[in-house]
């Protein structure tokens, strides 16, 4: 595990930024899975019952910030090609 946050840190800052905007995609993907199960789950009979997980919520912001860094990352990978 060290070893890579050590190549981690070796990367470029715009390398850095566009795994870490993956990433953020990637928590975005599974927060918009969780609130679909958890609306295909839901009984009509116990409406009343409120969640705790704001997974709508937490995939709006896993998914803007995810593309605010690939966007801010964007310039820099593109000029590597």
């Amino acid at each position: 595990m060290t070893q890579l946050w050590v190549q981690f840190e070796l990367l470029s800052d715009a390398a850095q930024l566009a795994l870490a905007g993956g990433g953020f995609w990637v928590m975005a993907a599974l927060c918009a899975v969780m609130e679909r199960v958890r609306n295909r789950r839901r009984n009509v009979a116990q409406l009343e019952r409120v969640g705790f997980m704001p997974w709508t919520g937490l995939f709006l912001a896993c998914a803007v910030i995810g593309g605010g860094l690939l966007a801010m990352s964007l310039p820099v990978v593109l000029g590597n090609l």
